[in-house]
């Protein structure tokens, strides 16, 4: 067993080219880059509209929500309903995020989805909680997705998204953990967030 395990430094980042033009990747560029090697399994980031965008490592809060709520979404999940957990969601060719839970038909792999075949995503906020809310909303508004939660992972509060039109959802409510949320397009993971086993 390695008694020293570290993990490698942080890649850099930059802003240096706030108002410069940038090259565009595609997710099929990042695809080929990380299968030759250029990023590691430690190179956490999404692709936004070509470009790649660092996530903040996830703290022990965030990862005991999500697990729990994920685990227990699966055991609730009707027959043709899948639930993955931190996938890789493809919307375009040069956009995709890695979405904490995402709910779709058992019938259509998460490769091959885009965004109106999402039934529910599901993002667990702690340091990203601005992101998830005033980036991320709008982009999963703009892609069709029917549904969007937000859930602060420390106070379990939840910011349910429903009805895009036009890049922005007519419906924005905040529920508290107490609250019973049920899916619109899945009323079988009816779920109260006061309920999970965060130990």
């Amino acid at each position: 067993m390695n008694e020293h395990f570290t993990f490698p430094p942080q890649r850099a980042t930059t802003r240096a080219a706030e108002v410069l033009p940038r090259w565009r990747w595609t997710v099929a560029e990042v695809e080929r880059l990380t299968a030759n090697g250029i990023f590691s399994e430690y190179d956490k980031f999404e692709l936004l509209g070509g470009e790649i965008v660092p996530m903040s490592p996830k703290g022990r809060r965030h990862e005991l929500v999500r697990e729990e709520l994920a685990f227990r979404l699966t055991k609730l999940a009707p027959r043709g309903i899948f639930v993955a957990s931190e996938s890789q969601f493809n919307l375009s060719a040069d956009t995709y995020t890695g979405p904490d839970i995402l709910v779709r038909p058992a019938a259509i792999k998460t490769p091959d989805m885009r965004g109106g075949d999402a039934l529910l995503l599901i993002e667990v906020a702690d340091s990203s909680l601005a992101y998830d809310l005033k980036t991320k909303a709008p982009l999963y508004a703009s892609n069709g997705i029917p549904e969007y939660w937000v859930i602060d992972a420390l106070t379990l509060m939840t910011t349910v998204h429903l009805r895009p039109h036009d890049g922005v959802y007519a419906s924005v409510d905040e529920f508290p953990p107490t609250k019973r949320l049920v899916p619109t397009l899945v009323p079988a993971l009816t779920v109260s967030l006061d309920e999970l086993d965060l130990g």
